[in-house]
């Protein structure tokens, strides 16, 4: 059976009494595509939308709830994504890596909703959202005339994180306590 042809062509009229028995047989073989279309199709969306798109009984119909369902909270996903990106800070416990990645990312999702972040504000964007340890960086890469793309910014910020952990000096912390049985020899010296 042809499930998607209810999709592609057009919905006939209900035929009549007076109607040919094959145009009659055509129309029930696409109600029953129709139903068989819909049922798949309900069977792998999420029950919380469908839950909102309603009782709908043809294919077309069903797409179309759905389509304007999105839409209206394609605005709302905007928002967040927008909030999540501005307020996004550097955790070191992730890396680098991760954190340009994951801002990247969020960019990336908000350019599908038709809201457009220029690579070059991007990149402006995530070396204000490091931390003071990566201020000197920060120097050599906004005194250089070239601008660099999120990929070598990515490369760039990666050594530098490996630099930084070279450079971090191992410590070690003791603690000692004094000699004796316990608390009364502590304090008589």
């Amino acid at each position: 059976m042809d499930l998607d042809s209810v999709l592609r062509e057009e919905e006939p009229l209900a035929p009549t009494d007076t109607d040919a028995p094959e145009v009659k047989e055509k129309y029930e073989w696409r109600e029953k595509s129709n139903r068989l279309s819909l049922m798949l199709m309900k069977s792998r969306v999420s029950k919380s939308i469908r839950g909102v798109v309603g009782e709908v009984t043809k294919t077309k119909d069903f797409l179309k709830a759905i389509k304007e369902q999105f839409a209206k909270s394609g605005k709302a996903l905007a928002s967040t994504l927008m909030k999540r990106l501005t307020s996004k800070t550097f955790n070191s416990s992730k890396g680098v890596r991760a954190h340009i990645t994951e801002m990247s990312d969020l960019a990336a999702q908000l350019k599908t909703l038709k809201i457009d972040i220029f690579e070059p504000f991007l990149v402006h964007f995530i070396l204000n959202s490091l931390p003071a340890q990566y201020g000197p960086f920060k120097i050599f890469y906004n005194t250089h005339k070239e601008e660099r793309s999120i990929t070598e910014l990515l490369t760039m910020c990666v050594q530098e994180e490996e630099r930084m952990k070279h450079d971090k000096p191992k410590v070690a912390h003791l603690a000692t306590r004094p000699k004796g049985k316990g608390k009364k020899e502590h304090g008589k010296r």
